[in-house]
């Protein structure tokens, strides 16, 4: 019987199938859910950059961590509520952020919490990166103390791969070896000739 499930999640859209399969695995087995987001260093770089020395001198670092700490909370508390807030008053829910590397914190959270289940989205890289340095869902698969679920990103329906096209005139069309639109004059279509 599964009591406790990890569901990973790096904010994206692609992470929401995960997210959403586990809240309904929790919802229907009365397991606890721990849903868990690793903010890693390259984040942290790209604040740094975005802020000048004097900003950093006068926050002090350890103030400015705890501070990007907070507004990742903040994300992870958002992102659920924008995009679970019909599961979410039905699970018991455990919000937990965390600053490292997400494969090896996803591993040591689940060995630390004693977890069932590790579920989690699984994007389906290709290629030389992948080739290189593997896919988070890989790492976790390789490592888990655990069974993981890696739910596949959902794929689109016809009608979300393009965009909606804008309605046209009503065209007759010529019957023949060349079809081709005619158009109608509206007088002619309006005395009904």
């Amino acid at each position: 019987m599964i009591k406790k499930i990890l569901a990973p999640t790096d904010l994206s859209n692609f992470s929401r199938a995960g997210v959403r399969y586990a809240l309904n695995k929790a919802r229907a087995g009365s397991a606890e859910l721990i849903i868990y987001h690793v903010f890693k260093v390259e984040d942290l770089r790209h604040l740094g950059e975005r802020l000048t020395g004097h900003a950093v001198r006068a926050a002090g670092s350890s103030n400015l961590l705890q501070a990007y700490h907070r507004a990742c909370e903040d994300k992870l508390a958002t992102y659920l509520e924008k995009n679970f807030a019909d599961l979410l008053p039905l699970v018991e829910v455990r919000k937990k952020v965390e600053f490292g590397t997400p494969d090896k914190d996803i591993v040591r959270l689940a060995e630390a919490e004693q977890v069932d289940v590790i579920i989690m989205a699984s994007r389906g890289r290709r290629g030389l990166r992948r080739m290189i340095f593997g896919s988070v869902t890989e790492q976790v698969i390789r490592n888990a103390p655990c069974p993981v679920i890696a739910v596949p990103r959902p794929r689109a329906k016809p009608a979300e791969l393009s965009p909606p096209r804008k309605k046209k005139e009503r065209h007759a069309v010529k019957r023949g070896p060349i079809a081709r639109p005619l158009r109608v004059d509206k007088r002619i279509a309006e005395r009904g000739h």
